[in-house]
C-alpha cells in the first residue's frame, strides 16, 4: 500500500520486512533442524533426545518472537546486560532461558530473576550465589556444571577432576538443581575428541546423580560431533539466525 505521495505506508514496509525475515529464520530453523536429525540417525539415536537451543545474543526481541511462533521453546542468551530487559519483554511467551555465557557472582542476582538453566557454573562461590538468590527470589533455578575441556579454568569452566565434587555442592544446595555437564569444545582441537571426554565426565555425574542427564554441547559448527558423543543440548546461533551483528550497549 502507498500513501498520497506515492512512497510504501511504513506500516506495510514494516510487514513485509518482518515477513522476509520470518521467512529467512523459518529457513534456518528447518535446515538446523534436518541437521540435528541427520546426525541423530547417523549413530541411532531418536530426534526427540536433543533439544535445540537457539542463541539469541545480540538479535533483537522480534527474532524471539518469531522463534517462539516457529515452535522453538528454548532460547539461549551470554550477556546478562542483554538477556535482562529482553526477557523481560518477552515475558508472556512460552520460553525456557538458558544463560549459557560466563557468569560472575555480582551477576547472580539478575541473571537468576529471569534464567530457568545456568550453564556455567563452574565453582563453589557461584553456586552459593545463585542458591542464595533463588531461594530469597522463590526460584528453583537448574545448574549445568561447566567443564573445561583443555583443563584451563582461566577459559572458564571447572577442571574435569574438580567436576564430581562440584556437582555434590549443586546437589545439595537450596534453591538450584543439578541438570548435568555443559562444555565447548577447545580452539584447535577436534571436537569429537573434545566430546568424548566430557562424555566421560558426564557419565562420573551421572554415576552419583542420575537425574543429571543433561549434555549442553555442539554448536553451529560441530553438533554432529557432539550428537554422536550424547549431547541432549545443542547451542546454535549462527546457523539458524545468520552472522551476528555487533553488541551495543
Amino acid at each position: 500500500m502507498r500513501d498520497r505521495s506515492g512512497r510504501d505506508d511504513p506500516g506495510t514496509k514494516t510487514r513485509r520486512e518482518t515477513q522476509v525475515r520470518r521467512d529467512e529464520i523459518a529457513a534456518g530453523l528447518a535446515e538446523v533442524d534436518e541437521r540435528i536429525a541427520a546426525a541423530c540417525r547417523a549413530v541411532g539415536r531418536d530426534r526427540g533426545e536433543v533439544t535445540l537451543i537457539a542463541v539469541t545474543k545480540t538479535r533483537p526481541a522480534e527474532d524471539v518472537r518469531i522463534l517462539a511462533e516457529l515452535g522453538v521453546r528454548d532460547v539461549g542468551e551470554n550477556r546478562d546486560q542483554e538477556a535482562a530487559p529482553k526477557a523481560a519483554e518477552l515475558a508472556g511467551l512460552p520460553l525456557t532461558w538458558h544463560f549459557v555465557g560466563q557468569l560472575q557472582t555480582n551477576k547472580a542476582r539478575s541473571v537468576v530473576a529471569y534464567a530457568d538453566v545456568i550453564h556455567s557454573v563452574d565453582r563453589v562461590r557461584l553456586v552459593e550465589a545463585i542458591s542464595r538468590e533463588a531461594v530469597r527470589q522463590g526460584r528453583n533455578v537448574g545448574c549445568l556444571i561447566q567443564v573445561a575441556l583443555d583443563d584451563d579454568p582461566a577459559r572458564g569452566g571447572a577442571r574435569p577432576a574438580d567436576v564430581p565434587e562440584l556437582a555434590d555442592e549443586v546437589a545439595l544446595a537450596e534453591g538450584v538443581w543439578l541438570g548435568g555437564v555443559m562444555a565447548v569444545a577447545p580452539l584447535g582441537e577436534e571436537p569429537a575428541k573434545a566430546f568424548a571426554r566430557l562424555r566421560e565426565v558426564a557419565t562420573l555425574v551421572q554415576e552419583q546423580h542420575p537425574r543429571a542427564t543433561m549434555v549442553s554441547a555442539g554448536m553451529s559448527g560441530d553438533l554432529a560431533e557432539a550428537i554422536a558423543h550424547g549431547a541432549t543440548h545443542v547451542r546454535v546461533g549462527t546457523a539458524l539466525l545468520g552472522r551476528r551483528k555487533p553488541f551495543v550497549r
